[in-house]
């Protein structure tokens, strides 16, 4: 049930970016497909276990535990997703102060020849 929710989140981002003609909404979905990407993979590394290594020390227990890599990778994912969406909102600050209109068809339109 989780895993549909998540699939879903993908799909409705990626269906933001083709069809939403403001700059900024295609940024906000750009985000949240993004999120639903990163909440996928935690979600298919977590099927391993749900304990992690640093409180199993005792060594008793067969637990199988939660691979720490995926989650250094999901950590490095964010930061790189909110440094390119910063770049991104730049970007579109700049389009701004020449073009009264976020609309892409208005900004095509402004610009050709």
């Amino acid at each position: 049930m989780l895993e549909a929710f998540v699939i879903t989140t993908i799909l409705c981002g990626f269906f933001g970016i083709l069809f939403k003609k403001n700059l900024v909404m295609k940024i906000v979905s750009m985000d949240i497909m993004s999120t639903g990407v990163i909440a996928y993979y935690v979600f298919v590394a977590s099927r391993g276990g749900f304990i992690t290594p640093i409180t199993g020390v005792d060594g008793a227990d067969k637990v199988t535990y939660a691979d720490p890599v995926p989650q250094a990778v999901i950590l490095t994912a964010i930061v790189i997703g909110f440094s390119i969406q910063a770049v991104m909102l730049v970007g579109v600050m700049k389009l701004a102060r020449d073009n009264p209109t976020l609309e892409l068809t208005e900004i095509e339109k402004s610009n050709t020849p």
